[in-house]
């Protein structure tokens, strides 16, 4: 009897061990403390530049008109001319380093002779006004092309207005 009361003594006791409950997991402690002040977003980074390199031909040629146009057989400035001409000299101003060519053309009358002169007289009325608005004569030449370099190759009236002209052309110190 004995035996069987130690049976039921160990089966009992094994029975509450294995019925005995688990002990209730601990809370996660609740934060207390204020709430800290958000962190900012982040900074996006700045767009990449658009548009043309500063101080490039591009750069010139989309903040000034580089060809100015003469009515036939002149040579004179007129203020639309003047007003263009400014545009490039505020530009030039900004970069020293540049140098240009001023680059003088006629419509296809008149004698290659004549044409070549008349282009050279376009070409020194822009240098000298750049000139006056301060651009050193040293970061200038000209050159005449007469009638063998036309805009338009067309034989009227349209066409020839667009190759009476005196083009400023960027031949050194501008960036890529």
């Amino acid at each position: 009897m004995r035996s069987t009361y130690l049976a039921a003594l160990v089966i009992a006791g094994g029975l509450v061990s294995a019925c005995a409950s688990q002990p209730e997991p601990t809370p996660e402690p609740v934060d207390t403390a204020p709430a800290t002040q958000p962190r900012p977003a982040p900074t996006p980074a700045p767009a990449p530049a658009t548009g043309p390199t500063a101080g490039s031909r591009a750069d010139f040629e989309a903040k000034a008109a580089t060809r100015v146009f003469f009515g036939y057989d002149q040579y004179n400035l007129d203020e639309a001319d003047r007003t263009a001409l400014a545009a490039q000299a505020a530009w030039l101003k900004q970069y020293p380093n540049v140098r240009v060519q001023i680059e003088g053309n006629a419509d296809e009358r008149g004698t290659a002779e004549y044409n070549i002169a008349l282009g050279a007289r376009r070409a020194e009325a822009v240098q000298s006004y750049l000139q006056s608005q301060g651009i050193a004569a040293s970061r200038m030449s000209t050159i005449s092309y007469g009638k063998s370099r036309p805009i338009n190759p067309g034989n009227n009236e349209a066409a020839w207005s667009q190759n009476r002209n005196a083009h400023t052309n960027i031949v050194g110190g501008a960036s890529s």
